[in-house]
């Protein structure tokens, strides 16, 4: 039991010392766990390993004991290209600017689950959110005064212990007390926006700001048919404190809660060594007014006007909800290796109006492709691989850059390649 818990707290504080990314759907990752990584995030109704309380607590019983360590290596490639802008006599943005001031990042998962009885399950979960990581070191902005590199930092850490139970022999149920650990960090958006902000020292440059939460997911799976098992779950709102720091910048006061999300699976053994699953998941960035609100152009009215960044119901990013559809499939060629591969698909969250914003946080790639396999040791253990892709992807402008920032538009572009490794046992 020391060794377990010694093995969170490394991992935790591995997760919290890099900033997390992952391929994303929005910023949330397509799954959680490195085998359903590989099948496009497909899990719902498919449990592999003791990562499965991220993705249905119902599936926690479903996969015994277990312990499990992850580590992910994230490339994203994001930049911006400005065109048409006129900021004053002789001054313009124009230009391609590149977000890969860091462009590798390392992410640990974790998880543990232990059979209580024969239909009773108890375990834990520790994994990341955070796709909203950016650093130009060249600055967009510094025609207009800005000084040192711009962007952005969001980190999300979930600890989730989960208590799972089989309700009948085709049945289970799953509840996970999600607690929160975010830490944000902005720089580089003064003086630009510093007249567009109700709390003008709140906006940038302030450091790491944190704030704890919690929320909770529940799930459910059942086998149909010995062939076909289906699967729901549903994560709560998590309300999170507010980021004082970025008062500013973030609407509401610094209010910056992680979103609801739910969805539905299947999972149909095709053949005895070949099974395929289908998930489609929901996210509502629409929860928090931080992403979802509309960014609109310059304020009209003196603050605290809710034109204003920082101001209750104030400007956000203009993220839409989205769905997600989620297609793998396992092959296993022997009794010692088993092959995946799989197809990730999301809407797009991002609306051309509202790319300015979104420099610093370009979550548009939407279409993912997942290779990976996972070989068995001698001693019982595995060993398993996740190769994801997410294809290249513009976001371009319309109307995007107000007049009063000297017109033209921001067009976003990225793309972005994971490998990621696990020993389970």
């Amino acid at each position: 039991m020391k060794m377990n818990k010694m093995v969170v707290s490394l991992l935790a504080a591995g997760v919290m010392a890099s900033p997390l990314a992952h391929a994303t759907n929005g910023y949330f990752p397509i799954g959680y766990g490195v085998k359903n990584e590989a099948m496009g995030g497909a899990s719902i109704a498919l449990p592999l390993d003791s990562l499965a309380a991220a993705n249905n607590p119902a599936g926690m019983v479903m996969v015994g004991d277990r312990l499990d360590i992850a580590l992910t290596l994230f490339r994203p490639n994001r930049s911006t290209e400005i065109t048409g802008n006129v900021c004053g006599a002789g001054c313009s943005m124009d230009g391609t600017y590149s977000g890969n001031g860091r462009s590798n990042f390392f992410i640990p998962d974790f998880g543990y689950n232990k059979m209580i009885n024969a239909n009773t399950s108890l375990g834990v979960s520790v994994y990341g959110n955070g796709g909203m990581n950016t650093q130009y070191n060249t600055n967009p902005f510094g025609v207009l005064g800005a000084q040192g590199n711009l962007g952005i930092n969001l980190s999300q850490l979930f600890v989730a212990p989960t208590w799972s139970m089989k309700v009948n022999p085709t049945n289970a149920v799953g509840v996970a007390l999600n607690l929160a650990y975010q830490m944000f960090s902005a720089t580089g958006l003064a003086p630009s926006f510093s007249g567009l902000s109700s709390s003008p020292n709140n906006l940038t440059d302030n450091g790491t700001d944190t704030s704890t939460g919690y929320g909770l997911r529940v799930g459910w799976t059942g086998e149909v048919t010995p062939a076909v098992t289906l699967g729901a779950t549903y994560q709560t709102k998590t309300k999170m404190g507010k980021l004082s720091k970025y008062s500013g910048l973030f609407a509401d006061q610094g209010s910056f809660d992680i979103p609801s999300n739910y969805g539905v699976g299947i999972a149909v053994k095709a053949l005895p060594e070949t099974t395929v699953a289908f998930d489609v998941q929901r996210t509502n960035y629409s929860d928090v007014s931080a992403v979802s609100n509309t960014f609109n152009g310059l304020p009209t009215t003196p603050p605290p006007s809710p034109s204003y960044l920082g101001s209750t119901g104030g400007p956000g990013f203009g993220w839409k909800n989205i769905n997600a559809y989620k297609l793998g499939v396992s092959h296993a060629f022997s009794p010692t290796f088993t092959m995946r591969a799989g197809l990730d698909h999301c809407d797009q969250p991002i609306q051309s109006s509202q790319t300015l914003l979104n420099i610093v946080a370009p979550g548009i790639v939407q279409n993912h492709l997942s290779l990976g396999g996972t070989w068995k040791l001698a001693d019982k253990s595995e060993i398993s691989v996740a190769y994801v892709h997410a294809f290249k992807k513009t976001i371009n402008g319309s109307g995007s850059i107000p007049a009063g920032l000297g017109g033209g538009e921001a067009n976003l572009t990225m793309h972005e390649d994971s490998i990621g490794i696990s020993y389970g046992w």
